[in-house]
């Protein structure tokens, strides 16, 4: 990951596009789309594999994609079933409550051999994908497929689980393919309960870097853990080396989609060649900007951006 003069980055993610539906207003949202916004407003060149309805949601969502910078190849129309909505409710400190509605249009994302032809052509400098869209059997043949198929140099896996629409044995399977590897504090107690020689291993006490060397331990193929812990910061395991980065506080609007802002902050920096560390204090920052507004991909305010620069990140390319 040293740093080196290269085209754009290219990023393929892989899973839901929706709404959210905030205090009666609607928000483009999903893990996917969200990173896809954010890392195209960096200056990379992103890429959608998803499902939208042949309804108005499904236009408007496919409109504002392009306009963001979007590569809408992969975004499939689907004439049976409505574009996805999420209703978000907003407990204290903007922390959301998701009601998932089941049967929409990213619950069957069934890719063509012409576009998996086309995908298996291309060569992404990352490929990304989450837990949430493998609830249905059609997007896990899809996603396994792909896994198998397409040329990346990294494998980003964010576990974000969400209640009842999770099983174990495809967080395990998807771990068995991920390079970088990022979640929250409670996903983490999650996915160390989960995994039984972790479990044992942290029986009585356990600290976030022991569990980042047993889990790279078990999955080789792991080589960068991303742990991020709301207003106490974020930390970063690489190498055997772990790292926390604090956060400046803010006044949360809503964190919907403060998650993904860091993981495009962290691919982006991480990609481009500055490491790890910074990778991590970048992700941070904008994180914490995206829970300070509300949506999840608001737009990038002068400050923000000079804050940014003065990190040393090269913004040339940075989407207004």
């Amino acid at each position: 990951m040293e740093k080196e003069i290269r085209k754009p980055i290219k990023v393929l993610t892989f899973g839901e596009a929706l709404f959210d539906i905030i205090k009666g207003s609607a928000h483009l949202g999903g893990a996917p789309l969200n990173l896809a916004a954010h890392i195209a407003k960096l200056g990379a060149k992103p890429a959608v594999i998803t499902a939208v309805g042949k309804d108005e949601l499904g236009k408007i969502l496919l409109t504002r994609a392009e306009a963001m910078g979007i590569d809408t190849s992969y975004i499939l129309v689907d004439e049976k079933r409505p574009t996805g909505t999420v209703t978000v409710e907003l407990k204290a400190e903007g922390i959301p409550i998701f009601t998932i509605n089941e049967g929409v249009a990213w619950d069957a994302i069934t890719l063509g051999e012409k576009e998996f032809k086309a995908l298996s052509e291309e060569e992404w400098d990352v490929f990304c994908f989450g837990t949430l869209a493998q609830r249905t059997e059609k997007n896990r043949e899809a996603l396994g497929r792909l896994l198998s198929e397409i040329r990346s140099k990294h494998f980003f896996y964010d576990i974000n689980l969400r209640t009842g629409f999770y099983k174990k044995e495809w967080i395990l399977s998807s771990l068995e393919h991920t390079t970088i590897l990022k979640m929250n504090k409670e996903e983490a107690d999650e996915l160390s309960n989960m995994i039984s020689e972790i479990a044992h291993a942290c029986k009585l006490s356990c600290s976030y870097e022991a569990f980042c060397r047993l889990l790279t331990e078990k999955y080789p193929r792991i080589s960068v853990i991303c742990i991020t812990k709301g207003p106490e910061g974020a930390a970063v395991y690489h190498k055997g080396i772990y790292e926390e980065a604090e956060t400046t506080p803010v006044e949360v609007a809503d964190t919907v989609g403060a998650g993904d802002a860091f993981s495009a902050g962290f691919l982006y920096t991480c990609l481009s060649g500055y490491g790890v560390s910074k990778a991590v204090s970048i992700a941070t920052i904008l994180g914490s900007y995206v829970a300070s507004k509300p949506g999840s991909v608001p737009e990038y305010s002068k400050e923000l951006i000079e804050k940014l620069k003065a990190e040393g990140l090269d913004l040339s390319k940075i989407k207004d």
